[in-house]
């Protein structure tokens, strides 16, 4: 089978070429989840993420957003300190940073993603560390979104199937 055909395609019929084992820091230990990339052809990533467990505000009932970033480094010690910054190899501004990737909605505390990105391909990624924030990202403070507290983190390694 060609995994560059379509990301339905790829979804439904390859192995993802990465992932990562996602876990909730002290203060939020029940979360869990996983992230999978696809390498897509030869310049961008299929990325899917499955998050459960996660915090409602206490304004909310059903739903809210969280901030989801590629960070540096892929120490996922609570509380995720040492993750270091977004993943941004092209020194760009925020909210450009290759590591700068779409809110995740959670509809009570679920939350079910899949976006197509040509910031990085999953080799630059590899080691790196995925990281949900308590908050949605602004997209304009600098230099990190002003998404708040690191809640839950996970080591990007390669998929052997």
């Amino acid at each position: 089978m060609n995994c560059n055909s379509n990301f339905l395609e790829i979804l439904t019929n390859c192995y993802p070429d990465a992932y990562a084992d996602i876990c909730g820091g002290n203060d939020y230990p029940n979360i869990f989840g996983r992230a999978y990339f696809y390498q897509f052809s030869v310049c961008g990533t299929l990325v899917k993420v499955e998050v459960g467990n996660l915090p409602l505000p206490s304004d909310s009932y059903f739903s809210a957003f969280y901030g989801m970033h590629i960070h540096e480094n892929g120490n996922c010690t609570p509380p995720f300190d040492k993750t270091g910054d977004h993943f941004n190899p092209g020194s760009m501004p925020h909210p450009m940073h290759a590591g700068d990737m779409p809110a995740l909605l959670g509809n009570k505390g679920y939350s079910f993603s899949i976006f197509y990105t040509e910031r990085f391909i999953v080799d630059e990624i590899l080691g790196r560390s995925i990281i949900i924030h308590r908050m949605p990202d602004d997209y304009m403070t600098q230099p990190s979104g002003n998404s708040g507290e690191k809640i839950a983190c996970g080591v990007i390694q390669r998929f052997l199937p």
